[in-house]
Order: C-alpha cells, then structure tokens, then sequence
C-alpha cells in the first residue's frame, strides 16, 4: 500500500539539466519518468508542477533589464516546455499523462480547471499542470501549493538535488543538520529557506503538508510512497 493516494510533485526545473549546464537533460527526463511510472504502479494518484528555471527564470531576468510581467510570463512558457518534455517521456514509457496550462494556449495544452484535473487523476492519468498559476509575481512553489490545495492532494512532494531540510544550507555548512519533521512556524521562526513565503503560508493555512527529498537519487520517490523516512515532513 502507498503511504499516499494523490500526491502534488513539484519538480525543479534546474534538475532537468542533469549534468547540462542549460536545458534538458534527456537522460535525468527518462530518470524521472521510471520513477513516476513506478509510484503510478502502486495506484497512486499523481498531479506534477516543474518549474522553469533551467530555461528562464523571471526574477533573474529583471536583473538583466527584462520588465518583471513579460519575464515572469517567459518563465510560465518555459514551465509548459519542461511539462510537455515530461509528457512525451512518460506516454513513451507507457504511461497515460496530460499537460493541463494555466493560460489558454490549445493546441499546446489544455486549459486547466480543478474539475478536469481530478477527473483525469481518477481515471488514471498523471496530471502535468504548467505556466505556474497564470499570474505574475507568484513563483511555481506558489502554484504548487495552489494546485496541491485545489486537487485535494494528500501532501504535496518537493522533489530537491538535497535529502530534506537543514538547520542551514548543507552544501554550504557541513555542520547544518536535518531534521525528519518540522512545523511551518519552525520554518518561520528560523527563516529556513524551503518555499518563497507566499507557498509556505499557502499550505500552512489549508493544512497542507510539504515533504521535501532528493528526487536526484533514482527509486527515492518510491521509498517516499513506501513510507521510507528519507527526507524532511513539514506539517502544522
């Protein structure tokens, strides 16, 4: 049995790059689409949001003299670029999946509606749902936390390049230690970088809980539906 019947995956866009410096790296696509087909297996139930940054990321881009609206919209295109990568890997392996967009752009993608989403997780079909929440100024962590909300998701899964969450940046300070569990005003009131504050208050507030892992390391998302303790649960 899975730990978890529907699930919100939030993928980095940066991971997509594997060992590229930019883009999509096909070998980390085909990764990523065994280990949703193998949680797809055990009957689970699976809503995906990538970010873009491995192609365009909107707040980079106004420190480059980009208007932060159009940056911010070239940053939802270059989510639905990553979602329909994913969607080709995933209908290759074998695997019934939609690309659901959060601004209207058939025939690209259908328009995404709560409705439709949860109809296609019922019937089987992993759900990619890109171009963030539609709207400038809020991140994908902030659609992630949107959508994981809307499709009554039972946690939402941060897939990271890190195995949980810190006392401090582990890449950075060796000393920094993980913990297994964390509430939202921990994360708070030690100002740890999970989410942008907009997602984080977003869960806290519909009691929503986050689990972060390392997505990087293959058959890590099965031992999370398995109820392996491998990474950070973060709850109220």
């Amino acid at each position: 049995m899975a730990a978890f019947k529907r699930i919100l995956l939030k993928l980095s866009g940066e991971s997509l790059m594997g060992e590229k410096m930019y883009g999509i790296d096909e070998k980390r696509l085909g990764e990523y689409a065994s280990q949703i087909k193998e949680i797809v297996g055990m009957g689970v139930q699976v809503g995906i949001v990538i970010g873009g940054g491995n192609i365009f990321r909107g707040l980079s881009g106004t420190s480059k003299g980009f208007d932060r609206v159009q940056g911010d919209q070239m940053g939802m295109l270059a989510t639905v670029i990553n979602s329909l990568a994913l969607n080709s890997a995933l209908q290759a392996s074998g695997v019934k999946a939609r690309v659901l967009t959060a601004i209207r752009m058939e025939p690209v993608g259908e328009l995404y509606s709560k409705q439709k989403a949860i109809e296609g997780l019922e019937k089987g079909e992993v759900i990619i749902i890109s171009a963030g929440t539609g709207n400038p100024f809020f991140t994908t962590d902030t659609a992630s936390s949107l959508r994981a909300i809307e499709i009554e998701a039972d946690v939402m899964l941060k897939g990271t390049r890190v195995d949980g969450i810190y006392t401090a940046d582990p890449e950075k300070d060796k000393s920094a230690v993980k913990f297994d569990e964390i509430t939202y005003d921990e994360i708070y009131n030690r100002n740890l970088k999970v989410m942008d504050l907009t997602a984080t208050t977003m869960c806290k507030e519909n009691n929503m809980p986050i689990y972060v892992f390392d997505m990087d390391t293959f058959g890590n998302l099965k031992k999370v539906m398995s109820g392996e303790k491998i990474g950070t649960l973060v709850r109220n």
